[in-house]
């Protein structure tokens, strides 16, 4: 093995997956990841906290694209246009990372559903979402009450239409997928 190849996070993301994927999360080590992907252990740690931030690797990046597109409308911006804004660029930061690895979210998916520990921590991923949704909300003026209640709609609209986007006969984007979810619910709210 050379000092240094490119590509060593993508190919330990790869190789945690597949190796999830056939033994099973708890049966993996960081050990066998890093075998697989052609690193060493020092190098899976560079990347990765443990072997779980294999899976959430781009929290960061998709928390501070629904945040900064909340912070960045228009001050008189309604708040359903800041709602269509955040998931707007939520759907499109995920879009983006999927054209790279299109089957990515789908295995996720399946690991997660396999193991109670990882759901609890996607649940845990998705409140923190929408605690940093509630306070860029309330930085634009609304009351703790609308601006809790608008982030926890935002999270529900994203995982609702995430679910959908990843299914296997899915072609649309996740940005249609989410204002699919926006229709509907405001028809049932208008109803």
């Amino acid at each position: 093995m050379g000092r240094w190849q490119p590509g060593a996070q993508q190919r330990l993301q790869q190789a945690a997956l597949e190796l999830f994927a056939e033994r099973g999360f708890d049966a993996t080590t960081v050990a066998d990841i890093a075998a697989r992907a052609g690193v060493t252990e020092r190098t899976f740690f560079r990347y990765y906290a443990d072997k779980r931030e294999v899976l959430f690797d781009g929290e960061d990046g998709l928390q501070r694209a629904f945040v900064d597109a909340v912070a960045a409308a228009p001050a008189g911006a309604s708040t359903t246009a800041v709602i269509d804004a955040a998931l707007a660029a939520g759907g499109g930061f995920l879009e983006q990372r999927r054209s790279a690895d299109r089957h990515f979210p789908r295995i996720r998916a399946e690991i997660l559903a396999a193991n109670d520990a990882l759901q609890e921590r996607e649940l845990l991923k998705m409140a923190k979402l929408a605690g940093a949704l509630a306070g860029a909300l309330r930085t634009r003026g609304l009351d703790e009450l609308s601006a809790r209640m608008t982030a926890e709609l935002i999270v529900a609209v994203f995982v609702t239409a995430f679910t959908r986007w990843i299914g296997p006969d899915e072609d649309r984007g996740l940005v249609d997928l989410q204002l699919d979810g926006l229709t509907a619910l405001r028809a049932v709210l208008t109803d």
